[in-house]
């Protein structure tokens, strides 16, 4: 069932109005309007804070509204499979070139016009996206930094919840340029980019973001693991490895365990293996 009906129907029943539910779930008359005429579509269950508003305010199941939403989005996204990923809009492209350091700017504005929408647009695009939801969702029960970031955009506190809730169902497919001027443009102060790595930095603007700076990398590293007692324990005693080569300590050093414990006699019995020639076929020669 459409999730507009619902709410529209449990409306009626009630006796309340658009402006009543609008208070209730401290949003604008005209989000709540554009979502019961269906120009919007119902956002992500986890990245809003509305079904729950409404839910109680409507005096309906806990949970209902959110299931029916996600039912809704599912349906849609089924139908919108099929179509290609548009490109950003000219406004998003704009700003994230301009927020980036002027030392890459010119390398960067290259890319994006030879692979527009392309991986390093992409990746970018939704580390910015990522870090500046990640404030708004940490912020959006902070009426003291609504009210900043709505005071910066020269929004209404109602109107900036709105424009939050929006930004958070957004993704890196359908950021628009009024996401930019709420969001992008007011949080981010900075980003740059190292292309040898791929590793991402992004400064953020000290008045709105508790957290300075961040930074993401990317390059491939091996997991580190705490070394065995048992090896340690053979690495110390020079009448088990004394005789060990660098090979042989490295080959030792990758072996893993499932809960269970080597001992010392255990890693001298694998250097023994590995030394026996039995153990291991010798290619044939043509």
């Amino acid at each position: 069932m459409d999730i507009s009906l619902v709410i529209k129907h449990r409306l009626e029943e009630l006796g309340f109005g658009q402006r009543d539910l609008a208070g209730a779930a401290q949003v604008t008359e005209s989000y709540i309007s554009q979502l019961l005429t269906r120009k919007k579509a119902p956002p992500a269950a986890s990245r809003t804070d509305i079904y729950d508003k409404m839910s109680k305010f409507l005096k309906l199941p806990d949970g209902e509204l959110a299931k029916l939403a996600e039912l809704q989005r599912r349906e849609a996204l089924k139908r919108k499979l099929a179509d290609p990923p548009a490109p950003l809009f000219k406004e998003v492209r704009e700003l994230v070139l301009r927020k980036c350091k002027a030392g890459t700017q010119k390398q960067i504005q290259a890319i994006f016009e030879k692979q527009p929408f392309g991986e390093v647009e992409r990746l970018v695009t939704q580390k910015l996206l990522d870090v500046v939801k990640g404030v708004a969702r940490e912020e959006l029960e902070s009426e003291n930094w609504l009210r900043l970031v709505a005071r910066l955009s020269n929004r209404s506190y109602e109107g900036m919840r709105v424009s939050i809730l929006e930004f958070l169902d957004t993704d890196v497919f359908n950021v628009s340029g009024e996401n930019c001027v709420s969001f992008l443009d007011p949080v981010i102060d900075s980003w740059d980019i190292d292309l040898a790595t791929f590793s991402v930095e992004i400064v953020l603007n000290w008045r709105v973001a508790p957290d300075h700076t961040k930074r993401f990398e990317f390059m491939e590293k091996e997991l580190a693991f705490d070394e065995e007692p048992g090896l340690k324990e053979f690495l110390g005693d020079s009448s088990l490895s004394g005789d060990a080569t660098e090979e042989e300590i490295a080959f030792i050093r990758k072996l893993r365990f499932s809960g269970k414990r080597p001992t010392a006699l255990y890693y001298y019995r694998e250097l023994q293996n590995l030394r026996d020639p039995l153990h291991f076929r010798t290619p044939r020669t043509q």
